[in-house]
């Protein structure tokens, strides 16, 4: 009986990953274009790239879930800068495990080139120095932003202290800066931006809101 002809055809390769990319930004004061410009030029296709307008201190994000659900194993997450993913130490890194272990997926931090875990992908010493600096990376992130708001709290109670007048019922301009920008990044809330200014919540908003577009423009 003749053996059945052995095939000479390679054994067929898996697709390679689809590539994510994935930009956060905390207000909607603020754009996410400088991310976005970024992700595209690491070769992001731009339906690919999932963006929220949300602080970083949750992971409960429209988007970024819709990020996760869609992502498969050897699929990639890329992101600019590590607080992207948030600004608390502990659900970044465990995040980062979920993405990583968990699901298969290679995560990229286009800042911090160390943080690629498709490079040296299986060696033990490169996923143990990639894990070494997102833990400390995550952490300095974290105390940044604790630092960031006990600066602005210090910096209002002392103007406040010095006289300064935020409640002016014409916009003191000095002033409205000041609070404005603590706001924005999340330092104080809009009730207490407006209190300071001695306004109306509705009214700072309103000034935020012609602030931004003349910013914008």
């Amino acid at each position: 009986m003749q053996a059945a002809p052995t095939s000479t055809q390679p054994a067929a390769q898996p697709p390679p990953g689809k590539n994510y990319g994935y930009a956060r930004i905390s207000t909607r004061h603020q754009h996410e274009d400088r991310q976005i410009i970024a992700l595209l030029k690491a070769g992001i296709s731009r339906h690919n790239i999932f963006t929220d307008k949300i602080t970083g201190g949750t992971f409960d994000r429209e988007e970024y879930q819709k990020l996760l659900k869609k992502a498969k194993p050897g699929d990639c997450i890329t992101v600019k800068e590590l607080d992207r993913f948030g600004r608390n130490y502990e659900e970044i890194i465990e995040n980062w495990r979920i993405i990583t272990k968990e699901m298969g997926v290679d995560a990229v931090v286009l800042d911090y080139p160390l943080l690629d875990t498709r490079v040296k992908n299986h060696d033990l010493t490169g996923r143990l120095i990639c894990d070494l600096l997102l833990s400390l990376l995550s952490y300095l992130a974290e105390m940044e932003k604790r630092m960031n708001h006990q600066r602005q709290a210090e910096g209002i109670a002392v103007a406040m202290a010095k006289g300064v007048k935020f409640g002016r019922p014409a916009l003191d301009r000095e002033a409205f800066h000041f609070i404005y920008e603590t706001w924005a990044t999340g330092g104080i809330s809009g009730r207490s931006a407006a209190k300071a200014l001695g306004i109306a919540q509705k009214t700072f908003r309103n000034w935020a809101s012609e602030h931004s577009a003349t910013v914008s423009e």
